[in-house]
Protein backbone atom coordinates (compact mmCIF):
# COMPACT_ATOMS: atom_id res chain seq x y z
CA UNK A 1 0.00 0.00 0.00
CA UNK A 2 2.72 2.38 0.95
CA UNK A 3 4.94 1.72 -2.91
CA UNK A 4 1.32 2.39 -4.43
CA UNK A 5 1.24 5.92 -2.36
CA UNK A 6 4.70 6.79 -3.52
CA UNK A 7 3.89 5.89 -7.03
CA UNK A 8 0.23 7.97 -7.01
CA UNK A 9 2.89 11.22 -5.75
CA UNK A 10 5.21 10.61 -7.75
CA UNK A 11 2.94 10.72 -10.85
CA UNK A 12 1.30 13.67 -9.57
CA UNK A 13 4.33 15.68 -8.75
CA UNK A 14 5.57 14.47 -12.73
CA UNK A 15 2.80 15.97 -13.93
CA UNK A 16 2.71 19.28 -12.41
CA UNK A 17 6.08 19.89 -13.27
CA UNK A 18 5.20 18.50 -16.84
CA UNK A 19 2.09 21.08 -17.30
CA UNK A 20 3.81 23.83 -15.65
CA UNK A 21 7.16 23.91 -18.05
CA UNK A 22 6.93 27.41 -19.93
CA UNK A 23 7.98 26.49 -23.73
CA UNK A 24 9.68 29.22 -25.93
CA UNK A 25 7.62 31.95 -26.87
CA UNK A 26 7.94 33.50 -30.49
CA UNK A 27 6.98 37.01 -31.46
CA UNK A 28 4.09 37.47 -33.80
CA UNK A 29 4.64 40.49 -35.04
CA UNK A 30 7.56 41.81 -36.95
CA UNK A 31 9.21 45.62 -35.97
CA UNK A 32 8.32 48.33 -38.35
CA UNK A 33 11.78 48.73 -39.92
CA UNK A 34 11.47 45.04 -40.86
CA UNK A 35 7.82 45.70 -42.39
CA UNK A 36 8.88 48.98 -44.24
CA UNK A 37 12.07 46.58 -46.44
CA UNK A 38 11.34 46.49 -49.69
CA UNK A 39 10.68 43.33 -51.13
CA UNK A 40 13.05 43.63 -54.44
CA UNK A 41 15.59 46.46 -54.71
CA UNK A 42 17.23 46.03 -57.89
CA UNK A 43 19.77 48.74 -58.77
CA UNK A 44 21.99 47.95 -61.30
CA UNK A 45 25.27 50.18 -61.98
CA UNK A 46 26.15 48.44 -65.20
CA UNK A 47 24.41 47.07 -68.00
CA UNK A 48 22.76 43.91 -68.50
CA UNK A 49 24.77 41.56 -70.94
CA UNK A 50 22.83 38.41 -72.35
CA UNK A 51 24.05 36.05 -70.10
CA UNK A 52 23.47 37.45 -66.94
CA UNK A 53 23.71 41.17 -64.88
CA UNK A 54 26.91 43.01 -65.43
CA UNK A 55 27.54 45.67 -62.74
CA UNK A 56 26.41 45.53 -59.33
CA UNK A 57 22.75 45.51 -57.67
CA UNK A 58 21.30 44.27 -54.68
CA UNK A 59 17.85 42.19 -54.55
CA UNK A 60 15.95 41.53 -51.53
CA UNK A 61 14.27 38.21 -51.35
CA UNK A 62 10.12 37.98 -50.32
CA UNK A 63 9.16 37.27 -46.62
CA UNK A 64 8.98 33.82 -45.83
CA UNK A 65 6.73 33.16 -42.75
CA UNK A 66 7.89 30.25 -41.11
CA UNK A 67 6.77 28.53 -38.03
CA UNK A 68 9.12 30.35 -35.57
CA UNK A 69 9.30 33.74 -37.60
CA UNK A 70 9.73 35.25 -40.79
CA UNK A 71 13.11 35.03 -42.82
CA UNK A 72 14.38 37.29 -45.87
CA UNK A 73 17.69 37.86 -47.52
CA UNK A 74 18.71 40.40 -49.62
CA UNK A 75 22.21 39.43 -51.91
CA UNK A 76 24.36 41.13 -53.74
CA UNK A 77 25.59 40.62 -57.01
CA UNK A 78 28.53 42.09 -59.37
CA UNK A 79 29.31 41.09 -62.88
CA UNK A 80 27.02 38.26 -62.09
CA UNK A 81 28.64 36.64 -59.20
CA UNK A 82 27.14 36.35 -56.01
CA UNK A 83 29.05 38.71 -53.74
CA UNK A 84 27.01 38.84 -50.59
CA UNK A 85 24.12 37.35 -48.63
CA UNK A 86 22.46 39.55 -45.95
CA UNK A 87 19.64 38.57 -43.32
CA UNK A 88 17.56 40.91 -43.38
CA UNK A 89 14.75 39.40 -40.88
CA UNK A 90 14.90 36.54 -39.18
CA UNK A 91 13.40 34.80 -35.91
CA UNK A 92 14.82 36.88 -32.94
CA UNK A 93 11.98 37.52 -30.32
CA UNK A 94 14.01 35.41 -27.86
CA UNK A 95 17.14 34.54 -26.66
CA UNK A 96 16.81 30.93 -27.83
CA UNK A 97 16.13 32.31 -31.54
CA UNK A 98 19.25 34.81 -31.17
CA UNK A 99 21.59 32.13 -29.94
CA UNK A 100 20.42 29.40 -33.00
CA UNK A 101 20.77 32.26 -35.26
CA UNK A 102 23.87 34.16 -34.30
CA UNK A 103 25.47 30.42 -35.56
CA UNK A 104 23.22 29.40 -38.48
CA UNK A 105 22.96 32.84 -40.60
CA UNK A 106 26.84 33.07 -40.84
CA UNK A 107 26.84 29.53 -41.40
CA UNK A 108 23.96 30.20 -44.84
CA UNK A 109 25.60 33.05 -45.95
CA UNK A 110 29.12 31.14 -46.17
CA UNK A 111 27.75 28.49 -47.53
CA UNK A 112 25.99 30.46 -49.89
CA UNK A 113 28.74 32.75 -50.94
CA UNK A 114 30.75 29.17 -51.74
CA UNK A 115 28.35 27.86 -53.67
CA UNK A 116 27.72 30.65 -55.86
CA UNK A 117 23.61 29.05 -55.26
CA UNK A 118 21.13 28.58 -53.05
CA UNK A 119 21.80 25.01 -53.23
CA UNK A 120 23.34 24.61 -49.68
CA UNK A 121 22.97 22.64 -47.11
CA UNK A 122 20.67 23.32 -43.82
CA UNK A 123 22.30 24.11 -40.59
CA UNK A 124 21.29 20.73 -37.92
CA UNK A 125 19.46 22.44 -35.62
CA UNK A 126 17.87 25.43 -37.13
CA UNK A 127 16.03 23.61 -39.95
CA UNK A 128 12.85 26.04 -40.09
CA UNK A 129 15.56 28.78 -40.18
CA UNK A 130 17.02 27.30 -42.76
CA UNK A 131 14.31 26.70 -45.12
CA UNK A 132 12.94 29.87 -45.20
CA UNK A 133 16.64 31.45 -45.62
CA UNK A 134 16.84 28.82 -48.62
CA UNK A 135 13.50 30.01 -50.36
CA UNK A 136 13.85 33.91 -49.94
CA UNK A 137 17.60 32.82 -51.37
CA UNK A 138 16.41 31.49 -54.32
CA UNK A 139 13.95 33.68 -54.97
CA UNK A 140 16.18 36.60 -54.68
CA UNK A 141 19.11 34.79 -57.17
CA UNK A 142 15.62 34.03 -59.42
CA UNK A 143 15.33 38.12 -59.84
CA UNK A 144 18.74 38.54 -60.45
CA UNK A 145 18.65 36.29 -62.85
CA UNK A 146 21.29 33.65 -61.29
CA UNK A 147 20.35 30.18 -60.11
Amino acid sequence: MRRVGLALVSTVAVLVLLLGYKTTSRQIGTPAAAQSAPRSTAASSGTSGGSGTSGAQKVTGPVVQTRWGPVQVRVSMRNGRLTDVEAVQFPNGNPRDQEINSVALPLLRSAALNAQSAQIDMVSGATVTSEGYLQSLQAALDQAHVS
